[in-house]
């Protein structure tokens, strides 16, 4: 059964840096658009960054511009979410998410634990 694995993740200091990744299982990531979310209980699930798949364009939502960076590694079938110069606020349950709009085909990640707290 194809699925969608993450890992990295984990508890940094104000100022440092973590970089998230996820990786298929039975499918091919470069054939899929590639987002990340991620939620806070109490909050809305917020669209943090995403990677297109005609032409690798990206979209980040405001408060990560300039600090976090979407990409995708088709050799490795991966893509990673590389977050630096990390903010409290940034603490959350973050999920990747591989999907084909055109095929209506989604799949989540298992979702990975960020905390950013000195």
């Amino acid at each position: 059964q194809a699925q969608l694995v993450q890992s990295g993740g984990g508890t940094v200091q104000p100022g440092g840096s973590l970089r998230l990744s996820c990786g298929p299982s039975g499918f091919t990531l470069r054939f899929y658009s590639v987002a990340w979310f991620r939620q806070v209980p109490g909050k809305e699930t917020e669209g943090v960054a995403c990677i297109s798949v005609s032409d690798n364009s990206t979209y980040y939502t405001d408060s990560v511009k300039g600090r976090f960076t979407i990409s995708r590694d088709n050799a490795k079938n991966r893509a990673h979410l590389q977050m630096t110069s990390l903010k409290p606020e940034d603490t959350a349950l973050y999920y990747c998410k591989a999907s084909r709009p055109h095929v209506g085909d989604t799949y989540w990640g298992q979702g990975t634990q960020v905390t950013v707290s000195s």
